[in-house]
This record gives C-alpha cells, structure tokens and sequence, in this order.
C-alpha cells in the first residue's frame, strides 16, 4: 500500500512537467489539469489514511499486566473422564444412553454442583429421569470420584506461575460428595492463592454471582485477570464482569494464549 501511494504521488507530481513542455492547443489544457491532479491525488491518499486509521481493523492491545490467572478444575487441571468411567460398566448402547442422559448429560448434574441439595436427593432425580435403570444408576453415581484424574503438567504449571509472580486461583463448578472424594488429588491447590467452588458457595458458572464472589473475596482486578474453563459459556460468563478469558483445549494452546496476554 505504501508503494503504490508513492507511484501514484511520483506520477501525480511529473506530469505537469511532462505537459508543461508538450506542444499543440490542448498542451496548456493538460498542464493545468495535471497541477491540479498533483494536488488532489496526495490529499486523497491522505483521506484515505485518515479513514483507514480510524475505522480500519485495529489489533487487541492489552494495557493492563495480567497478575492473576484463574483456573477451573475439570477438564482443565483435571480430566474429567465420564465417558470412559460410563463404558467401564459394560452396558449395551441403548442403555448407555439412557444412563448418560440422566446423569452426566442431565441438568441434575450440573445443579448437584450448586450444592444445595444432598447427594442422596440428586441421585434419586437421577433415578427419576430413567427409573428402570435405578440401580445401575445409584452405583455410576456412588462411582463417579473415579472420573477424575489429575493432569500430569497440572502442579508443576500452578507452581511455576506463582513463582513467576503471578496469583493463582481456582473458579469451578464442583459437588459436594465428588470435591470430598477428589480433593486430595488436587495437589496444585497448595499453590494458589485463592479458591471458590461452586458447592461451597450454591452458586454455577456461567452465572454472574459466582464471578463476582472471587473478584470480591480476594480483591481482584479483572481487567488483570485471564480466566481458563474448557466450556465457551463460563468464559464469556468472565468477559462480562471484565475478566480476559481462554477457551482451553490443550496444555500447549492454553500456554501459547496466556504469552499473548503477557503471562510468560
């Protein structure tokens, strides 16, 4: 784009000479219009600037340092392995299915991390959803600790952080019965510097509140907070009380999106 501007302002600015010693009635004609060519062309490329600056593509610049960086547990810190856990049991397909839907696929699911119920009643809404299944439902659920396994790079990740000077906090959704089972796994958590799970305060992502109770109990800044959750909604659920966000996939995507952010 620079290139062509300065052509166009060399040819703008040569072809009144060119014209100014040409011979014949229209000579004079030419070299008038050519003068004025050379003063319009540079005020157009220089409109044609001003508009690209201000309404062109701009690139996401963040200002603030990142100083704290926010984890979720599941499928982040820790796999969260269901499906496997599910086929473990041998069911046939059609049964599978049924089973799945009414527990790790069910709503009773994600409201048993809220908390506000005990274990016995959410697995007996479990059962309510696929009755014929109760027992085999009961046992998966009695079960699911084992879903969880903590990720290999998942301490040394946590640890290296805070020891690069960045907080580190824990936001996730989690059950009262699988946190009590789960919890000694979770060796990271003696590195960060704050924790909210969603049964111990009856609140869910991607809802507002639970946002808002972290950044408040600890004193955070979000605009100098990342947040990674492997669920797009709990992510935008951060971006809206002004926290910067990472959809994780992996390890290496996740590392690679917090450099960008500044966090090395």
């Amino acid at each position: 784009m620079a290139g062509l501007a300065v052509i166009l302002l060399l040819v703008a600015f040569c072809l009144p000479m060119i014209f100014a010693f040409g011979n014949g009635e229209n000579s004079k004609g030419r070299f008038w219009g050519a003068l004025g060519i050379s003063f319009l062309v540079p005020f157009l490329i220089y409109m044609f600037l001003i508009a690209y600056k201000m309404f062109g593509k701009k690139e996401k610049h963040y200002n603030q340092k990142i100083e704290n960086v926010i984890f979720d547990v599941g499928n982040v810190l820790m796999d969260f392995g269901w499906e496997e856990y599910l086929k473990s049991f041998g069911f046939s397909s059609d049964k599978y299915e049924k089973i799945a839907d009414a527990t790790f696929r069910s709503n009773v699911w994600n409201e048993r991390d809220r908390g506000v119920l005990t274990e016995e009643e959410y697995v007996n809404q479990c059962i309510d959803l696929a009755p014929e299944y109760a027992e085999d439902i009961r046992e998966v659920m009695r079960r699911t600790p084992e879903c969880i396994s903590i990720m290999d790079y998942a301490e040394t990740w946590v640890k290296y952080l805070k020891n690069q000077g960045i907080n580190t906090y824990i936001l996730s959704n989690y059950g009262h019965y699988m946190l009590e089972k789960n919890r000694s796994q979770m060796s990271f958590l003696k590195y960060v510097d704050g924790v909210v799970f969603s049964c111990e305060v009856n609140q869910l992502k991607p809802e507002p509140q639970i946002y808002k109770t972290l950044l408040k109990r600890y004193g955070i800044d979000p605009s100098k907070s990342v947040f990674l959750d492997d669920k797009k909604e709990n992510c935008e659920g951060a971006e809206k009380v002004g926290m910067h966000a990472i959809v994780f996939k992996n390890f290496k995507q996740a590392v690679t999106e917090l450099e960008k952010l500044g966090v090395q």
